[in-house]
């Protein structure tokens, strides 16, 4: 049966490039905190890297705390391979 997951480093970019745009437009915030166009852009960024992280916990595993109970039978990452053990997708 052929494996129909994402590819893992597909799905991890995805999830590195949300983070930074997340944590960037929190940093504008910071000195913006009443500019409402923002405030809605982080709300969606946040909803995009919610759903992510919860797909790829599905897929992998968990890679935070908040999605370590929702997805996993067994807490069973350490038989996984490691970064440098992968051979691309």
């Amino acid at each position: 049966m052929a494996d129909r997951r994402p590819c893992r480093r597909e799905m991890l970019d995805r999830i590195n490039r949300i983070s930074f745009a997340l944590d960037d437009t929190k940093l504008f915030l910071d000195t913006h905190p009443c500019h409402k166009e923002a405030m809605e852009y982080f709300d969606t960024l946040k909803q995009e890297r919610v759903r992510l992280l919860t797909e790829y916990a599905r897929c992998y595993g968990p890679i935070t705390l908040d999605t370590a109970d929702s997805c996993v039978e067994q807490w069973n990452w350490i038989q996984e391979p490691w970064p440098w053990q992968e051979g691309g997708c």
